[in-house]
């Protein structure tokens, strides 16, 4: 018999917190708080009831922020969240095991502005 909720699409997020400092278009120098959403998604459920393992996400997403934390954006080639977020965005898919799928990535600053990229 088919699970009931292989007929329905499901999606897990985990976050983690990033500091980043980038320089805006006008030259000045501005540091972030982020909040780093990652959303996973696929059709139905594994046998264990779950989208995918939250802590193999959430261990390629450490793996990522790491060096990423405190540091100058400019310094690893990139020029702002977004290009910080695309990155994400690209690296992170292959970390997800089909059949689930990188559904997005998000940044959420201290005052609650959110930006998010899909691949």
């Amino acid at each position: 018999m088919e699970h009931p909720g292989n007929t329905f699409a499901f999606e897990a997020a985990v976050e983690r917190p990033l500091s980043v400092v980038f320089r805006r278009s006008d030259g000045a120098w501005e540091g972030h708080d982020y909040l780093v959403e990652v959303v996973a998604g696929r059709n139905g459920l594994d046998a264990m009831d779950v989208v995918v393992d939250f802590r193999d996400l959430e261990a390629a997403l450490d793996a990522l922020l790491a060096p990423l934390q405190g540091r100058l954006l400019s310094d690893l080639g990139l020029d702002g969240p977004v290009a910080l977020a695309e990155k994400l965005c690209r690296e992170l898919a292959p970390a997800v095991p089909a059949p689930a799928r990188l559904v997005s990535v998000a940044l959420t600053d201290g005052r609650g502005r959110r930006m998010m990229v899909r691949p």
